[in-house]
């Protein structure tokens, strides 16, 4: 189980982080004086493979646990890129056998609806409880935990990345 934690902020720019041009260096703000990195590489989940550009608002999801540079502004390995967007909400965890995430905040309701995909776009046949999902939803109730039929579940096989 990952340990998503994350950033919000205006990508302020976007450099190659190597010679190569393979892995990008995403530097983000996020309007109150904090400043973070965020390597992004081929592995990088991006939803919808947006392209992302200097002045759009994303998150940045990283593992807690994963070590770092002690250096500043912090410089993370970006596992997932979300560009906000109106028309969706979107959150990055672990849910658990009831679909909740693992900071109890939100519970799933898939529908025959719902697309399940793997980051590769192939369809997933699974089951989605038990496993680090990227939920693409809509409308949520305000109850705590906030119940919603996501539009879309992006199955993160982590191991594998």
């Amino acid at each position: 189980m990952t340990n998503f934690q994350y950033f919000t902020g205006t990508i302020r720019q976007i450099t190659d982080f190597n010679t190569e041009g393979c892995l990008k260096m995403i530097s983000i703000e996020n309007g109150m004086g904090g400043t973070v990195h965020f390597i992004v590489s081929p592995s990088t989940y991006v939803l919808d493979q947006t392209m992302l550009s200097a002045g759009d608002i994303i998150t940045g999801y990283y593992d807690g646990n994963a070590p770092v540079p002690m250096i500043y502004p912090p410089q993370y390995r970006a596992l997932v890129v979300v560009k906000h967007t109106s028309h969706q909400n979107v959150k990055t965890d672990h849910f658990n056998s009831q679909l909740i995430s693992s900071d109890g905040q939100l519970q799933l309701n898939v529908s025959p609806y719902t697309r399940m995909v793997l980051t590769n776009g192939q369809a997933f046949t699974g089951s989605p409880a038990n496993r680090d999902l990227v939920v693409a939803y809509g409308p949520s109730t305000k109850s705590i935990p906030a119940q919603t039929t996501p539009y879309k579940i992006v199955v993160l096989c982590l191991s594998s990345i």
